[in-house]
């Protein structure tokens, strides 16, 4: 469905032609010194105020300990370091010197071990799963057989059916299509907003649906396969939903049929989707924005195994790596794919050093909510765990 733009905001203007160095040390006095406005730019200002630097400041430390120093990473980009963990940052300032751009990623905890990272993950509220392999070895398991809702990480299946028709020379990569009205879908993506029969290519759709997590892309190829194809490969999936008839399901305006979904039988449910197709897309605005409103059967589950699996079909492709989810070093290749919505967190990774492999996958499910932001800090700090 919608894999939100989860790094921790603030980021406008261009730097100037100031010294590298001093870059580093206007940083730190952030986290030293009281805030003040004549730090910034006008344009940052007009854009951020001065408030809201200081709540992120403040909600950093308090999540992270006490601030320890920066460390540079390249001109402009550094680590924030704090008692419990540190925060990827870029920074660029004017030529006065003034704070003019200014962005925070998502912090990394300093976790002890793998046993206090499986732990940490046990302790969220809800339902969780974990998978991590290296070389299809198990490093660690939290729930990795429970089937989760996972979101818009359900594409990779998507993907991997397209390659597989790619591989047998049914499809190219090249092939054009034209854009059916009936694909359209509502964001995160591009594609519905442009015109009906668009030329595009069927790489140019899996780029999409894996980089921007287009969910017209990803309708797009669904019914370029089919759903009698989806279901063969996802049996406990089914029917198998587009993001579109997900959407439908998931919209006020349509509980009617969301009710007769919910107590039909299969083939009382593919009725439903019959009616779907006779009505309009719904607006953002009429979905559940209360995780606890989501209907349970308007989304897709996997297991972290199986996400890991698919995974591990499409790694290789260049376009897994067009969007790599979170800035992560020290890895020869990065392949991501995440999802969310409403009570729905999915992040998949595959990673490459050297000669090994690894992958991994985690699922959190709350009706409650899911805090993205304690999500993203413990799963960075399990990927540095990685031997």
């Amino acid at each position: 469905m919608r894999w939100m733009g989860l790094l921790l905001l603030l980021g406008f203007g261009m730097g100037g032609a100031s010294e590298p160095d001093l870059s580093g040390e206007v940083l730190a006095r952030l986290f030293t010194q009281e805030v003040q406005e004549a730090w910034f730019s006008e344009d940052f200002l007009a854009q951020v105020p001065v408030g809201q630097v200081e709540a992120i400041l403040a909600q950093l430390e308090a999540q992270l300990g006490a601030f320890q120093g920066i460390r540079p990473v390249e001109p402009g980009r550094y680590l924030v370091v704090f008692e419990k963990g540190y925060v990827p940052a870029q920074i660029g300032l004017d030529a006065q010197g003034r704070i003019a751009s200014l962005f925070f990623e998502p912090p990394v905890a300093r976790l002890p071990s793998l046993e206090a990272a499986r732990e940490a993950f046990r302790a969220l509220p809800g339902r969780v799963g974990l998978w991590v392999e290296r070389n299809g070895q198990e490093v660690l398991a939290l729930n990795p057989e429970a089937p989760l809702a996972v979101a818009s990480a359900f594409k990779l299946m998507v993907l991997a059916l397209a390659l597989e028709e790619v591989e047998a020379s049914r499809w190219r990569w090249d092939q054009v299509v034209r854009l059916q009205e009936g694909w359209k879908s509502l964001p995160s993506g591009i594609l519905q907003d442009w015109p009906a029969q668009s030329p595009l290519t069927l790489h140019t759709l899996a780029a999409l649906m894996i980089s921007l997590s287009d969910n017209t892309a990803a309708d797009a190829l669904m019914h370029l396969l089919g759903r009698e194809r989806l279901e063969a490969h996802a049996p406990q999936n089914r029917p198998f939903l587009t993001t579109r008839e997900a959407f439908q399901l998931a919209a006020g305006t349509n509980r009617d049929l969301l009710r007769v979904y919910r107590e039909g039988d299969l083939e009382a449910r593919r009725r439903v989707l019959d009616e779907l197709r006779k009505r309009p897309l719904p607006k953002v605005g009429d979905l559940p924005l209360d995780p606890a409103r989501w209907p349970q059967e308007a989304d897709w589950r996997f297991t972290p195994r199986e996400l890991c699996a698919w995974m591990g079909r499409v790694a290789d492709l260049p376009l897994l790596g067009i969007n790599p989810g979170l800035t992560l070093s020290g890895w020869d290749g990065i392949a991501f794919k995440g999802g969310s919505r409403p009570g729905v967190l999915s992040l998949v990774h595959a990673l490459k050093r050297r000669e090994d492999r690894y992958c991994a996958a985690f699922v959190w499910n709350n009706p409650q909510g899911v805090e993205t932001l304690q999500a993203l800090t413990l799963y960075g700090g399990l990927l540095d765990l990685l031997p």
